[in-house]
C-alpha cells in the first residue's frame, strides 16, 4: 500500500549553498530517525532551488518533523523560515491548514464546479486552453479524416502525424471532449484527457 504524503513541511533558506548544507544536515536522517521511532510513520525529505521538503503523512507527524527540523538547524546555526501545509486533493495544490476541506458529496461536488469555473476563466481571460484532449490514431491516414471530421464541427484541431490535440476550458470539458472523440475515432485510437502541454486557442462552445 502506498504511504500518504499529504502533508509537507518547507523549509526556505536564503541561499543554495545554504540549501546543500542543511540539507547534509538532515541527510544524516536525524529528523527521520526522531519521527519515526516516535511516531512509526516515515518522513520524506525533497529539495529545490532555495527550499527543503519534509512530506509526511499526517499533520502531527509533519508538525513533529518541523519541530525536529528546526531543532537540527538551530543546533547547527541555519537560519531558515518553516511552514506547514497540506494536499488539497481538489484544488490539487498544497494550501494553508485553515483552509477547510469538504466534507460531504455535496461540499466536493461544490468545490470542484468552482475549480472549474475558474479554470474557464482562466481559460477565456487569456484565450488559452487550460486543458485538452490527445488522441493517438493508428495512421496518419486516420489522423487527417478524423482531424476533418472534428474540424467540421467546429473544434480547433492541431494535428502533429499521428496525433490530434483539441483544447477546451477545464478538466470537465476535457473529459467529455475525450469521450466524443472516442466516439467519433476508428477503433484502437488511444484518446485521454490532460492538462494542456502546448498554447492551444480557446474557443467556447
Amino acid at each position: 500500500m502506498t504511504e500518504s504524503t499529504d502533508w509537507r513541511v518547507t523549509i526556505s533558506l536564503p541561499s543554495q549553498a545554504t540549501v546543500q548544507q542543511a540539507r547534509q544536515v538532515l541527510s544524516v536522517q536525524e529528523v527521520e530517525d526522531d519521527v519515526r521511532g516516535k511516531l512509526g510513520r516515515n518522513i520524506v525529505v525533497g529539495s529545490g532551488d532555495t527550499q527543503i521538503f519534509l512530506y509526511a503523512g499526517t499533520e502531527l507527524a509533519a508538525a513533529e518533523a518541523e519541530r525536529e527540523a528546526r531543532e537540527v538547524l538551530g543546533r547547527r546555526g541555519i537560519e531558515a523560515e518553516f511552514a506547514v501545509h497540506r494536499w488539497h486533493p481538489i484544488e490539487e495544490e498544497w494550501e494553508s491548514p485553515d483552509v477547510a476541506m469538504p466534507q460531504t458529496d455535496a461540499e466536493r461536488q461544490a468545490e470542484h464546479e468552482r475549480l472549474e469555473e475558474a479554470e474557464t476563466e482562466e481559460s477565456a481571460a487569456a484565450g488559452v486552453a487550460q486543458w485538452e484532449a490527445r488522441a493517438e490514431l493508428g495512421s496518419h491516414r486516420e489522423a487527417v479524416a478524423l482531424a476533418d471530421k472534428l474540424q467540421g464541427e467546429g473544434y480547433a484541431v492541431v494535428r502533429r502525424w499521428k496525433f490530434l490535440i483539441v483544447g477546451a476550458s477545464n478538466e470537465d470539458d476535457a473529459r467529455a471532449l475525450a469521450d466524443h472523440i472516442k466516439q467519433e475515432a476508428p477503433p484502437g485510437a488511444v484518446v485521454t484527457a490532460q492538462a494542456a502541454g502546448m498554447r492551444l486557442p480557446f474557443i467556447p462552445f
